[in-house]
């Protein structure tokens, strides 16, 4: 049966891969917002190719989830919300306080309180929230125990020392973060984004609404922002790549992410909505491999067939974590899905679609610079 899907954030990268994947099975689709300068440039209607791909494929309300009215009038029909709209970007998350948290928590909490207290006939609302919830996710001890390393002291680092240590504790290994870990975030982006789940996954069964969180991972491919410097490691490296700059390698580049490919992470967003197994689980979207930063430069050279100076230079953020990668056994086990994309192959095809688009100004220094100047960067 089709149904009408509001997504909130729907004319972002993954909102637009989603969008055309609802249409695809003819569902109905609805797209809510704010089209903000920093992802769709200062004329969206002109200057974003995300926002021109829904042309035909779901209807766009120009707007925002800190604004009732704008809610209420995108919630119009609506059978499920998948709610993406939320201001991202660890590094910037913690000299903007005020503005992640009103429109992470605060816009969670007017769409809930909404569905709570007026008629609306959604079923269903899907949380996408993250990785950052985890901090530095899970390790083992020598012996075999599961531990939750605290954030890293900004003295060790300072003194090069990057690993992750836990008090009483040798050596660590890391090992794949399952949905049931200690959530324990790093950053006030990570805090906002627990904050967000945990307002759904209560409230949504309270009103007879099924709520539904999917914890995503690193995001990358084809479509996803050039122009933001405050998010995406492949996106930054690939325009310092195109205008022969040097890659300044943060810590000793051997800290490590989970890159899971936007396909996977529209087909995984996409069952989590429409499958009825999925009421009311949480399930990691990952890739469930780690990929060191060194490892992210190595593929980007050779993607693009050439190399730029690169330098380790051992800065490093306050709030940034070690370590971490997705246990995504639940998601197969309940949905029976596995995101399958390899890493070099995603790489080779999203820098494919890169030398398709114009070389962007470069405003990751100028983020960097941001950070400096609030001592977070060092």
């Amino acid at each position: 049966m089709p149904e009408h899907v509001l997504i909130t954030g729907g004319a972002g990268f993954i909102g637009t891969r989603l969008a055309a994947r609802f249409a695809k099975d003819g569902h109905r689709v609805t797209v809510l917002d704010a089209l903000i300068p920093q992802v769709h440039g200062e004329d969206p209607a002109t200057t974003s190719p995300l926002l021109r791909s829904l042309d035909g494929i779901a209807s766009v309300i120009e707007g925002t989830v800190t604004s009732v009215d704008d809610l209420r009038r995108a919630l119009e029909g609506a059978t499920i919300v998948v709610h993406l709209a939320a201001e991202t970007g660890t590094g910037q998350s913690m000299y903007e306080i005020d503005r992640y948290v009103e429109a992470n928590v605060g816009g969670t909490a007017k769409l809930l309180d909404l569905l709570a207290n007026e008629t609306n006939t959604v079923r269903r609302v899907v949380i996408a929230s993250s990785r950052s919830i985890y901090g530095e996710g899970s390790y083992r001890t020598d012996d075999g125990r599961l531990v939750y390393p605290s954030h890293r002291k900004d003295a060790d680092m300072a003194a090069g020392d990057f690993d992750v240590h836990h008090p009483g504790e040798g050596a660590l290994t890391l090992v794949p973060t399952d949905e049931n870990a200690k959530l324990h975030p790093s950053s006030v982006y990570g805090i906002t984004k627990q904050m967000q789940e945990s307002l759904v996954m209560t409230v949504a069964p309270t009103i007879g609404k099924e709520g539904v969180s999917v914890r995503y991972q690193n995001v990358y491919g084809p479509g996803q922002s050039l122009k933001n410097p405050y998010t995406g490691i492949l996106s930054i490296f690939s325009t310092l790549i195109r205008q022969g700059k040097d890659i300044n390698i943060f810590e000793d580049g051997e800290e490590s992410r989970d890159f899971v490919y936007i396909d996977d992470v529209v087909e995984a967003t996409y069952l989590a909505s429409t499958d009825e197994r999925a009421a009311g689980e949480t399930f990691n979207v990952g890739s469930g491999v780690a990929t060191t930063v060194n490892e992210v430069v190595a593929a980007l050279f050779e993607a693009f067939g050439r190399e730029v100076p690169t330098r380790i230079s051992g800065n490093y953020r306050l709030g940034d974590i070690r370590h971490n990668v997705a246990d995504t056994a639940h998601l197969e086990e309940v949905l029976g899905f596995r995101p399958a994309t390899d890493f070099r192959e995603g790489v080779a095809s999203f820098v494919e679609w890169v030398l398709t688009e114009p070389v962007e100004e470069d405003g990751y220094q100028r983020s960097l610079d941001e950070m400096s100047k609030r001592n977070l960067l060092k």
